[in-house]
């Protein structure tokens, strides 16, 4: 199925949903807890809820997957800034629960813990992970300002997600930090997480954007803090693996290896080696690696940048995740990198392929030991893992998975990338010829220009080319225009190159018969207008921190809820935000801080 259609079933399987259930019945679960070790000195909710929040405080946690901690209660009455319609359909909860005064209480963290688990044995947790950052070995890191409440099912559909809290104060994982966020990176997580998923890019989810009256900390400045209530099928990423690797808990490694087939991927159940001679965790190991690779794939077809590609930020499941100093292309560089601490552009907008891939070799690492052992369920093994006679046939073994595997993961970024590049410029199939033909002439005509690359493929989007041959100079010379703004050095330049890749594009579309009028409507839903900039989110982010504005969160859930639109009615900013990046805030960085 292509993306369009990914697109079209979504948005279909979503306006038949039913109005959803109240908080209180929505099926809450815990499996994440009840299937994987917790921290030994504080191994029950009971014990966790008894402890001063002082001992719950950051510290090394060895042996477990998860503290129980509970999140820090906001003194002064909570303001529910925003909260996402779309996110609440999937969770399967009615929207009117927004109005809820327990809703509010539960995302600001003023939910009632002290009595430890709730009824359905429920309580909350904070996820003990590890991982490489800017390459280098980081050790224990963890859900430094997360805490995950519970797992909820939506009665329709049953997709499960993890509901957690980002910047619900302290956790064990914490290390110098104070658990918080500010408003600012919030306000940029609530509305990207919610818009990957609008253009359909695998991502975590935001439910739910509060303000946090009265409380500050220091960053670059002090500034406001607030919380984003966010859900994902898993918050599992590859520095959960990395951790266990590196502190030799091959024990716990299998048990969340084991977890991670069962309960995130669910894959059916195998014993042995399958007719390609592939263990249960070769093939698990192959599905991240597939899943990672379509998602990257999306990213440098629509020009998301993550800015910090470490592997704590990398998901089992291919979602985007964790989301700091990103950012949208706008006037086309490959070099370009939204991180401002990122002086060696290692998560640069060209390297993004390279660093997925060097992250899921840091994975295949990890899990060496079980992907090339042949009887992965003998006991001997299993206690006592593996001989040291074996090891260098051991090593081998492995060696050659992972680069039958890393081929693997070429072949379907390329498919991908080919196949969706091809679907953005209105064509019915991938030709060969088409990446040096089409794809790559086009991404080079917006380098040496400086175009904006999300307004260059919405040009193509909605403009007839067909046409171009027999057209008037005039005519011709407004199209070309029409792909770059005043501000551009060499319009000349542009507009002769402009026409010339366009005439190719005309000639690409007559060999396939295709109609601009057939085109364009159906081109549109797979290039949005609306792209969150870092200048639009600058923007919002003054305005609702500055000058109090609250109506700017629901004009851009607006755009942000449907992209692809022509208008929005009822936002005056629409158009603005969807036009030229002003001279001043083009391929803007910032930092991790948040």
């Amino acid at each position: 199925m292509n993306l369009l259609s990914k697109t079209l079933t979504r948005l279909h399987r979503t306006l038949a949903m039913s109005p959803g259930v109240s908080l209180k019945d929505l099926p809450k679960s815990a499996a994440f807890t009840s299937r994987l070790p917790p921290d030994a000195a504080f191994p029950t909710p009971a014990a966790s809820a008894a402890a001063p929040a002082s001992k719950l405080g950051p510290r090394l946690v060895r042996e477990a997957l998860y503290t129980y901690v509970r999140p820090t209660s906001c003194t002064k009455t909570p303001e529910l800034l925003a909260v996402s319609p779309a996110a609440f359909q999937s969770l399967g909860l009615s929207l009117s629960e927004a109005e809820n005064p327990e809703f509010v209480h539960l995302v600001a963290g003023n939910g009632t813990y002290e009595d430890g688990a709730d009824e359905n044995g429920i309580y909350p947790w904070a996820q003990c992970y590890g991982g490489w950052q800017f390459g280098q070995w980081a050790g224990q890191l963890g859900d430094g300002r997360a805490i995950s409440l519970f797992e909820g099912t939506n009665p329709e559909t049953g997709e499960r997600y993890e509901v957690q809290l980002k910047g619900a104060g302290q956790t064990p994982y914490s290390r110098f930090a104070d658990g918080r966020a500010v408003l600012r990176s919030s306000i940029r997580e609530f509305v990207v997480s919610e818009y990957l998923n609008s253009i359909g890019i695998p991502s975590t989810r935001a439910l739910a954007l509060t303000l946090l009256p009265g409380e500050q900390v220091a960053r670059e400045r002090m500034e406001p803090c607030a919380i984003v209530t966010r859900m994902a099928q898993s918050w599992i990423r590859i520095g959960t693996f990395d951790l266990f690797r590196f502190r030799g808990d091959r024990v716990r490694l299998r048990v969340l290896s084991d977890y991670v087939r069962d309960e995130v991927l669910r894959m059916p159940k195998q014993e042995g080696v399958d007719e390609q001679g592939r263990n249960r965790y070769e093939n698990m190991y192959r599905e991240i690696v597939r899943r990672n690779a379509k998602t990257v794939a999306m990213w440098q077809v629509y020009g998301f940048m993550n800015g910090v590609l470490n592997t704590d930020n990398t998901s089992v499941l291919g979602l985007s995740l964790d989301f700091g100093p990103f950012a949208f292309m706008d006037a086309f560089d490959p070099s370009y990198t939204p991180n401002h601490d990122d002086h060696m552009l290692r998560y640069s907008f060209r390297n993004q392929p390279t660093i997925i891939w060097w992250n899921l070799t840091r994975l295949g690492e990890d899990l060496a030991e079980l992907l090339a052992v042949p009887d992965i369920d003998d006991p001997v093994f299993i206690a006592e893992g593996v001989k040291e006679a074996a090891v260098d046939e051991l090593v081998s073994r492995a060696e050659a998975i992972l680069e039958d595997i890393g081929n693997e993961y070429k072949t379907v970024f390329l498919t991908e990338y080919k196949t969706l590049m091809a679907q953005r410029m209105g064509f019915k199939t991938c030709k060969e010829t088409d990446m040096d033909t089409m794809f790559s002439p086009c991404l080079d005509l917006m380098q040496k220009f400086e175009l904006d690359f999300h307004h260059v493929f919405r040009r193509l989007a909605e403009v007839p080319v067909r046409g171009i041959d027999s057209a008037s100079e005039e005519d011709n010379s407004q199209l070309a225009k029409s792909f770059h703004y005043n501000s551009i050095a060499d319009q000349d330049g542009a507009d002769q190159a402009i026409l010339e890749f366009l005439r190719s594009y005309a000639a690409r579309l007559a060999e396939e018969g295709v109609e601009d009028s057939d085109r364009i409507p159906a081109q549109k839903k797979l290039n949005p207008k609306f792209v969150p900039k870092n200048w639009v989110l600058d923007e919002i982010i003054q305005r609702v921190e500055k000058k109090g504005d609250r109506q700017v969160l629901k004009d851009v859930m607006k755009l942000v809820m449907r992209p692809f639109d022509d208008t929005w009615e009822g936002v005056d900013d629409a158009q603005r935000w969807c036009g030229e990046v002003p001279d001043d805030s083009r391929s803007t960085q910032c930092s991790c801080s948040s």
